[in-house]
C-alpha cells in the first residue's frame, strides 16, 4: 500500500494553506479598500462643509457591476434616496446654507418631487452643485436651489413627464400630439387614456415648477422655463448647457470648487453590487461659519 511521504504531506499542506489565504485575501483586501475609500470620501466631504459653511449632501449616481459577473447596473434617484436626502435636510440647522452635489441621470419622479420641495422649503441658502449632468429629475431638484453651480461643459435636462412601459417610454407631449394629428375614431382606447393622463402629468409638472421657481424668480422668468423644460420642446435627453440655463433666466454660475472634482475622483465604477448614492455631514456645533461669496446675476 502507498504511503505519501513526508515531503508529499508538506506540499499538500502547503497548498491547502495558500487556498485559504487566497479565499481570505479575496474578501479581506476589497473591504479595507472601501473602507479606505470611504473613509477618503467623508474626510473630503468635511472639508468642503468647513470650506463653505454648510451642510454637504451628494447625490452621486455612477453605473455600477455586480462582483463575479461583471453585469453594469445603472443607477439613479428612488425612494431610499429621498428618504436620505430628506432626513440630512430635515437635520440641518434652520439656518444653515445646504450644498447638494448631485449627478445623476435622473429617476423617479416622486422621489425627485419630495427631495425639490423639501430643498425649497428648507430657510437657509441652497446650492446645488453640478460637476458632470444632472437629467430629469435632477434638474428639478436643481430648481429648488437659489443657485446652481454648474462646470462649463455640465448639462441639465428637460423635465418633461414620461410614461415608461417594459423597454419603452412614451414622452407625454407626444402622446398628447397623437390626439391631434389623428381622428378620435382612429385611436385606441389605450391611447386616448394614456393621452389624458399625459395632459395631467404636464399640467402637474408645470404647476410643481411654477411652485419651486415663484418667489425666487419673475413670472416671465417661471413661464420661459417651463416651455423650455416642460412642454416637451425637446427630446428627454436634450442637453441643458450652463449658458442655456443663464437664457432662461436661472442663476447660474461656472466655478465650480476644486474640491468638488477631487470629490467624483472617489466616486469611481467599482465592483460593489450598491455604493451610497447619498451622504453627507452635519454642520457641527459651534463651528466657526464664514460668509459665503454671493455671485451677483444681471
Amino acid at each position: 500500500m502507498f504511503e505519501p511521504t513526508f515531503f508529499q504531506i508538506d506540499f499538500i499542506s502547503l497548498v491547502n494553506n495558500l487556498w485559504i489565504l487566497l479565499f481570505v485575501l479575496f474578501f479581506l483586501v476589497p473591504q479595507f479598500q472601501l473602507m479606505a475609500l470611504n473613509s477618503a470620501r467623508r474626510g473630503l466631504l468635511k472639508r468642503i462643509s468647513r470650506l463653505r459653511g454648510s451642510q454637504v449632501i451628494t447625490l452621486i449616481h455612477r453605473q455600477e457591476t455586480i462582483a463575479f459577473f461583471g453585469i453594469p447596473i445603472s443607477r439613479f434617484i428612488d425612494i431610499d434616496d429621498s428618504e436620505e436626502v430628506l432626513r440630512a435636510i430635515r437635520m440641518a440647522p434652520k439656518d444653515a446654507p445646504i450644498d447638494l452635489i448631485i449627478h445623476t441621470p435622473g429617476g423617479i419622479a416622486l422621489a425627485a418631487t419630495q427631495i425639490a420641495l423639501a430643498l425649497n422649503s428648507h430657510p437657509g441658502r441652497k446650492t446645488v452643485i453640478i460637476p458632470h449632468y444632472a437629467m430629469s429629475g435632477g434638474t428639478l431638484i436643481a430648481l429648488a436651489a437659489d443657485e446652481i453651480i454648474m462646470d462649463p461643459y455640465a448639462v441639465l435636462g428637460p423635465v418633461d413627464p414620461q410614461f415608461v412601459e417594459g423597454n419603452e417610454s412614451y414622452p407625454a407631449a407626444s402622446l398628447l400630439k397623437v390626439l391631434e394629428r389623428k381622428k378620435i375614431d382612429e385611436v385606441e382606447d389605450r391611447t386616448i387614456i394614456l393621452a389624458e393622463e399625459a395632459r395631467k402629468a404636464i399640467a402637474q409638472m408645470e404647476e410643481l415648477v411654477c411652485r419651486i421657481l415663484l418667489g425666487r424668480y419673475p413670472r416671465e422668468t417661471v413661464d420661459k422655463v417651463c416651455e423650455e423644460l416642460v412642454s416637451g420642446k425637446y427630446t428627454h435627453d436634450h442637453p441643458i448647457t450652463a449658458q442655456d440655463a443663464i437664457n432662461m433666466g436661472l442663476k447660474v454660475s461656472t466655478k465650480v470648487p476644486e474640491e468638488i472634482y477631487q470629490l467624483m475622483s472617489l466616486y469611481k465604477m467599482g465592483t460593489r453590487v450598491r455604493r451610497p448614492g447619498v451622504e453627507f455631514v452635519p454642520v457641527m456645533p459651534g463651528a466657526p461659519r464664514r460668509e459665503i461669496p454671493r455671485t451677483e446675476f444681471k
